[in-house]
């Protein structure tokens, strides 16, 4: 955890995903939208390790495409049940802090439509995205939070006109964002964070 904000700042918060296939990287900002703070970034688990197909359910051996619901569907159900249980603990310990959380934004690599991909696996990666971000989503909602999506490529095109920036500006404060806070700050970090400061917004 980092060094908290007053609890005037933790007022405005925000929580900003990059998804991934099986997990997630979570950063909560909080404060004014002009200085923004880190008050906590981690990994939560949209899949279960002790089940490894959850992490990639329409994968089958050696990179290709599962296309057996029987056993799809099970693997569907590990990735709701951990997404719903990871979800909750991180809002319980963020409300916990006395935050007051206006919304969540997820970074995604893509919104194609799977069926439209031709390539087996391929599609299989394109079904996987679509899942884990849909099932987060979900969650969120499902906890009352707002949610909004936006594709990693757009993300600062994007925040510059909600932040009222230049991409160059917003990607030196993001960068700064990161100062004092313990453990990794690359881009998964980076790009969650960008989508909770345009939450704030």
């Amino acid at each position: 955890m980092e060094t908290m904000p007053t609890k005037a700042t933790l007022a405005r918060a925000a929580i900003g995903f990059r998804v991934k296939s099986g997990w997630a990287t979570a950063v909560l900002l909080a404060g004014p939208t002009h200085s923004p703070r880190v008050v906590d970034h981690r990994v939560i688990h949209l899949s279960d390790p002790a089940v490894p197909e959850s992490r990639q359910p329409y994968h089958a051996g050696m990179g290709t495409l599962d296309e057996d619901d029987a056993k799809i569907k099970p693997r569907i159900k590990v990735v709701q049940r951990i997404t719903n249980g990871s979800v909750a603990a991180l809002l319980d310990d963020y409300r916990n802090l006395g935050c007051k959380l206006r919304g969540a934004a997820l970074v995604v690599g893509s919104l194609i439509e799977p069926s439209s991909i031709k390539n087996p696996h391929i599609r299989a990666h394109a079904l996987e995205g679509q899942l884990f971000r849909t099932v987060l989503d979900d969650a969120l909602r499902l906890f009352g939070l707002p949610c909004s999506v936006v594709v990693e490529r757009n993300a600062y095109s994007e925040a510059t006109t909600v932040l009222k920036r230049s991409e160059d500006k917003l990607k030196r404060a993001v960068s700064d964002l990161g100062r004092g806070v313990s453990g990794r700050w690359r881009a998964d970090e980076k790009l969650a964070a960008l989508a909770a400061w345009m939450t704030l917004a």
